[in-house]
């Protein structure tokens, strides 16, 4: 009995030194016991909503003045004065440039000279003809006097219309000394400086050009029908409004309305150029300047739209992640198209209502599952 028990016990021993060593030797093995599973990733998503978009599309156009005018002398004389400072805005009548006046003045204080002259000759004419009318009442004098002396109060009367008209001349040459602005705008550099001469032969001495409202310019493929239908003259109701982004990418303060299409299209572009007049108070808009045009076709529409850092792209093409209703993140593809601030149209893949990962998308896969938080859209 003793013996039997002795065995019993160090069988016991046995076993309990070979768990032990199993214990260890798992352990060393690197064999864990099971841990808890960790936490969901957490995600941030938006519903897709649907919205009024208007489709737009969008041409290169060109700056162009209303108005553009080279000022040039219109008589020779050297510049005495230069009255504006370049760069600057000019109002119509605004004195400019002034030339000497001394010649033009002296030509016409002649010409009222000669005027005074052919007024005299003219009255003594008149008179030497009723003289004449009377002494032939009396027969004392023959009718080829007479005559004669009518064919003299014609040719005064002549002389006067001669010399009055070289008199008009002569103030208009007088005052073309002084250069005045012709219209309102901005005026460019001066190409005279005070001491020139310059006459009407020299080119332009500055060029004007308006400022407000001004043109944009752009063309219009021959293919783009809908478009060239919608455009029409000043005064029509289909006239069309357009937006301008400036080269900086920043979107224009105000909007333009179309008011021409040309007449013939341009045989190497197979384009019809379109013209929209735009408000331009703060002179921010420069002529000559390239901006983008966006033109709307036709009335609003709905559409549903996502935010752009929503889209993901691989080489099969554009992608979201959406968040089923299990919490299990799902691969859709989708078709896109234009794009609406900070967001974009998509026109395929998608349903109204359901939610997409916007943040947190690189730290999910297809098939997991997702702590989410919805967030409003842009």
């Amino acid at each position: 009995m003793g013996g039997h028990k002795s065995f019993g016990g160090h069988k016991s021993f046995v076993v309990r030194k070979a768990a032990a060593f199993a214990s260890i030797f798992a352990t060393s093995c690197g064999v864990v016991p099971a841990q808890t599973p960790p936490p969901a990733p957490a995600v941030s998503a938006t519903a897709v909503v649907s919205r009024q978009i208007t489709e737009t599309s969008e041409f290169i156009g060109r700056v162009t003045a209303i108005d553009k005018v080279d000022i040039v002398a219109r008589v020779s004389g050297f510049i005495e004065e230069r009255l504006f400072a370049e760069g600057q805005q000019v109002k119509k009548g605004d004195l400019l440039f002034r030339t000497e006046r001394a010649t033009y003045k002296a030509a016409v204080d002649q010409a009222r000279a000669t005027l005074a002259k052919a007024k005299a000759t003219e009255q003594n004419a008149k008179l030497q003809l009723e003289r004449g009318k009377e002494l032939l009442r009396s027969q004392n004098i023959p009718q080829a006097t007479v005559d004669q002396r009518a064919a003299d109060e014609a040719a005064a009367q002549a002389s006067v219309l001669e010399a009055q008209a070289q008199l008009d001349q002569a103030e208009i040459n007088l005052g073309y000394t002084e250069i005045r602005s012709p219209i309102d705008g901005r005026i460019g550099l001066a190409a005279y400086t005070v001491g020139n001469l310059v006459g009407p032969s020299s080119g332009k001495l500055a060029t004007i050009v308006s400022q407000h409202p001004i043109y944009v310019v752009f063309p219009v493929s021959q293919r783009d029908v809908d478009y060239k239908r919608r455009v029409a003259q000043p005064g029509s109701a289909e006239q069309q409004s357009v937006q301008i982004r400036l080269p900086d990418g920043t979107a224009y303060t105000y909007a333009g309305v179309t008011n021409f299409l040309d007449v013939q299209a341009d045989p190497t572009t197979d384009t019809v150029s379109v013209r929209a007049q735009v408000p331009n108070p703060e002179g921010q808009l420069i002529a000559g300047a390239v901006v983008a045009v966006t033109v709307e076709r036709g009335p609003p529409k709905s559409a549903l739209t996502i935010p752009q850092s929503a889209i993901l792209l691989d080489q099969a093409g554009r992608y979201v992640l959406v968040v089923g209703a299990d919490k299990k993140i799902e691969q859709r593809r989708v078709t896109t198209g234009v794009e609406k601030g900070r967001n974009v149209i998509v026109t395929t893949g998608l349903k109204e209502g359901e939610l997409i990962v916007v943040e947190g998308i690189q730290k999910v896969r297809p098939g997991q599952t997702v702590t989410v938080s919805v967030v409003p859209g842009t």
